[in-house]
């Protein structure tokens, strides 16, 4: 699952390819924007962890992976 965060005051989104489910990220997301959690915390794929302060999240993108093309193709 690919997931783009924004953060605000910065010139690049995060973008992370996490083995959560979309309602599990979704979740996490809703808690820290509630209030509930400080940080936003996710895992990606190869085990590393990205945390966000919840007050400085500008957007939070869930969508499937992006298909890598790989070769050439005739046009």
């Amino acid at each position: 699952m690919e997931v783009k965060i924004g953060v605000q005051h910065a010139a690049r989104e995060l973008v992370l390819e996490v083995v959560d489910s979309a309602d599990d990220v979704e979740s996490a997301v809703e808690a820290a924007l509630s209030g509930s959690a400080t940080v936003l915390s996710l895992q990606d794929e190869k085990g590393r962890k990205v945390i966000v302060p919840s007050d400085r999240l500008a957007y939070v993108e869930i969508g499937e992976p992006s298909v890598r093309r790989v070769g050439f193709g005739a046009v």
